[in-house]
């Protein structure tokens, strides 16, 4: 590696999990002594505490949510149906599923970025047309696309938001993960030419997709039997997810260098209003309005981090639910012109009656009545 790329490597936004956390990996790998299924890196016990955290290994939790889920997701991996995660935005899904990949395969990079734009290529392979005119078609002229890659290396491959592509791009995939090899008709005009790509032991496929975004392009029953569904749920206990975002924040501002009093009973704040216009019910029971927003503990470490962003450069370098309520509008203030008059209703009516006898939401209150109008 060279000083130039060493540094840009350095000052990288955001590695893959594999690189991240490589020097758990290589000591979960050391002290893995229970049986690993073909092609894995890791036995699924190691694979289970690189996920949800090992103490005693000082292996840090890196999927905070249902533990039970973990454990199922890792059962389909080994066996032959694909997984598919399913959820609200912002739920974890391609973060669990990164980390799935990184300690099954150890790269976590094999990934289909579905779009309305994917095309079969994109699934199966393409090909280099300078070589392809010149010595007709043959491996070294054929580009794979990462499912193509996955297969031949016995790898676990990532397919995000798969019902953004159209049904008939998304069918490719029955026959892949049925016979669990993919035909490349223009070899077997080729002499010596293997005309069958075989998946080698430990291919499989995760793939994730929104529950919003069912109606865009409903996933054919054939293709869904290839598939164990599993549902990543929203965090609903308030004080595990105050600690994850703390903890969160805590992480992303020691990376930017910042120096910012964060208090716990602001980000409680913000994580109390999050829930309340998320589930559509207060704390204490009372129903309101729910947001089309996504209102997910993703957006909620955004929120938090911005705002802390904003107390340190112009402010005194203390967080406060000022700065939350300044960044809450670039949550809700997208598309949904229902969403602003509802989070104005819930500043006037529940926020407003905390302000009474907390400070915090008295702050919180009169910030929201200066910026929301």
């Amino acid at each position: 590696m060279t000083e130039s790329s060493a540094s840009v490597t350095g000052h990288a936004v955001r590695l893959p999990a594999e690189r991240r956390y490589a020097d758990e990996l290589a000591r979960l790998a050391a002290a893995d002594h229970d049986a690993r299924p073909p092609g894995w890196n890791l036995s699924p016990r190691a694979v289970r505490r690189f996920i949800i955290g090992d103490e005693a290994q000082q292996i840090s939790r890196k999927f905070y949510g249902d533990d039970p889920l973990v454990d199922r997701a890792i059962v389909t991996l080994m066996g032959h149906q694909g997984l598919m995660l399913v959820g609200e935005p912002g739920t974890a899904k391609s973060l669990l599923s990164e980390l799935l990949a990184a300690a099954i395969s150890g790269d976590s990079g094999l990934t289909v970025q579905g779009t309305a734009g994917t095309t079969e290529d994109q699934i199966k392979y393409s090909w280099n047309y300078a070589l392809l005119l010149a010595e007709g078609p043959s491996q070294r002229a054929l580009v794979p696309s990462p499912i193509h890659q996955a297969m031949q290396a016995g790898r676990i491959v990532r397919f995000e938001e798969i019902t953004r592509c159209p049904p008939e791009i998304q069918d490719v995939l029955i026959s892949l993960m049925s016979d669990k090899q993919m035909m490349i008709p223009e070899l077997a005009r080729s002499a010596g030419e293997d005309a069958r790509l075989h998946a080698q032991r430990g291919f499989n496929i995760i793939a994730t997709a929104n529950l919003r975004d069912r109606g865009v392009h409903e996933m054919s029953s054939a293709l869904k039997r290839r598939f164990n569904f599993e549902t990543v749920h929203p965090i609903r206990d308030h004080q595990f997810e105050v600690d994850l975002v703390m903890a969160q924040l805590k992480r992303e501002l020691a990376g930017n260098e910042a120096q910012v009093e964060v208090p716990r009973d602001v980000v409680a704040l913000l994580i109390t209003a999050f829930q309340e216009l998320r589930a559509g019910q207060t704390k204490e029971g009372t129903a309101i309005k729910g947001l089309d927003a996504v209102m997910s503990t993703a957006e909620t470490v955004n929120v938090a981090y911005a705002a802390a962003l904003q107390a340190q450069h112009f402010n005194d370098g203390r967080l406060t639910a000022r700065e939350i309520a300044g960044q809450l509008q670039g949550v809700v203030l997208k598309d949904s012109q229902e969403d602003i008059k509802r989070v104005r209703h819930y500043f006037e009516t529940v926020v407003r009656e905390r302000a009474r006898r907390d400070a915090q939401w008295k702050s919180f209150h009169e910030a929201a009545r200066t910026l929301w109008q």
